[in-house]
């Protein structure tokens, strides 16, 4: 199948999708198109095969997503931090889930040393999860075991990261009822599973982190 075929073949499940979704339920779209209320902040890796909303079984305008590469929370991304903002203080959403999956591409390269291009500049707030961890993941021997293991060491340190971020903490100091969760999906079982590393206040986080709003 060339380009041309591909695109159009898009096109026509476009169509399809639209018109079987019709002819289930009339008002479909109508009622999508309404004002969305997603309980739900799904912070995601690009990955193709994670699809958000397929994993949990959720519908259209249950889960507001944001992804990046190896579903990271960079406090100087203003894209993420803009989702976050939006997702927090306009939608009010009560959960957020930081999801990662084994087999990630950009954990694994964040475990070696070859270049790939500007990506590694991003991977490297990754390796900085690697160094802080080191002496754990280097005592795995297993390799397959030790990747699963940073996988989920990277979800846990997103996770804490987005504790710390003023958008949270702000709505946490206003009483908002506001969760953060990580879990780790697995491609070859389609299961999530879920690293009972969760935020409902900053507690939990070190002084240091917690702010303090006037």
């Amino acid at each position: 199948m060339n380009h041309d075929d591909f695109y159009k073949k898009i096109l026509d499940n476009n169509k399809i999708w639209s018109e079987t979704k019709l002819s289930e339920d009339p008002e479909y779209f109508h009622r999508l198109a309404g004002l969305q209320k997603p309980p739900l902040l799904w912070i995601g890796c690009s990955d193709s095969r994670v699809p958000a909303n397929e994993v949990i079984g959720a519908q259209p305008g249950e889960v507001f997503v944001h992804r990046n590469i190896a579903n990271m929370v960079v406090h100087s991304d203003m894209n993420m931090l803009s989702v976050l903002d939006y997702a927090v203080n306009v939608l009010k959403v009560r959960h957020v889930i930081v999801c990662g999956h084994y087999g990630c591409g950009g954990v694994k390269a964040a475990m070696g040393n070859d270049s790939i291009g500007i990506i590694d500049n991003w991977i490297r707030h990754i390796k900085d999860a690697y160094r802080l961890n080191h002496q754990y993941l280097d005592s795995i021997v297993d390799e397959k075991k030790r990747f699963d293991a940073f996988v989920e060491i990277n979800v846990k340190e997103q996770v804490t990261d987005l504790a710390k971020t003023s958008i949270v903490q702000n709505a946490w100091q206003n009483g908002q009822e506001l969760w953060l969760h990580g879990w780790v999906y697995g491609l070859e079982t389609g299961i999530v599973k879920d690293l009972e590393v969760n935020f409902g206040n900053n507690e939990e986080l070190n002084k240091v982190d917690r702010l303090r709003f006037s």
